[in-house]
């Protein structure tokens, strides 16, 4: 099963210097049920973009949670065994959880498949919706239209034999 785990650059760092990105339990972001029936696709392209996106939003928030990290979202795309991550049913209603699994332990950064990365030029637009993404929760209409146009930026797809350029 490909996950996709939120991180940031600081976090990609940690997890390259340690072989594996945790420690565990992590969140990720998963083609589970729920993604399938809010989508509404058949198309596993589709869904793992959505998937994609919503670990994108989540490392919007682990930006937004520590002002030292460089204002890039970053998400690893993992293949872990299909029990190794779970949704949670209590959750899986949620729109805010859509897609979201649990993984109990460390994944060995050899499983991962790519890392995807903003380019630089999207730091301006990230950097503004971390500062506002208090706000857009809250339902301010402004501050999300600024969340909105961070997340308007693409992710660029990187090998993992690249990290060490993206982290240097």
């Amino acid at each position: 099963m490909r996950v996709y785990v939120p991180l940031t650059l600081s976090g990609l760092a940690a997890a390259h210097r340690a072989g594996e990105v945790g420690p565990g339990p992590l969140t990720a972001y998963a083609v589970t049920p729920a993604l399938r029936e809010w989508y509404v696709s058949d198309d596993i392209e589709e869904l793992e973009y959505a998937a994609l996106n919503r670990a994108a939003s989540a490392s919007l928030r682990l930006i937004a949670g520590d002002p030292g990290v460089v204002r890039r979202r970053v998400v690893v795309a993992v293949d872990v065994p299909d029990g190794q991550a779970v949704a949670d049913p209590d959750h899986s209603l949620d729109p805010s959880s859509l897609g979201e699994v649990r993984i109990a332990s460390a994944v060995p950064l050899v499983k991962a498949a790519a890392v995807h990365v903003d380019a630089e030029d999207a730091e301006k637009d990230v950097a503004a919706a971390a500062a506002v993404l208090g706000a857009a929760d809250l339902g301010d209409d402004d501050a999300q239209f600024t969340v909105d146009g961070a997340e308007d930026h693409e992710l660029l797809w990187f090998g993992v034999q690249e990290i060490p350029n993206l982290i240097g």
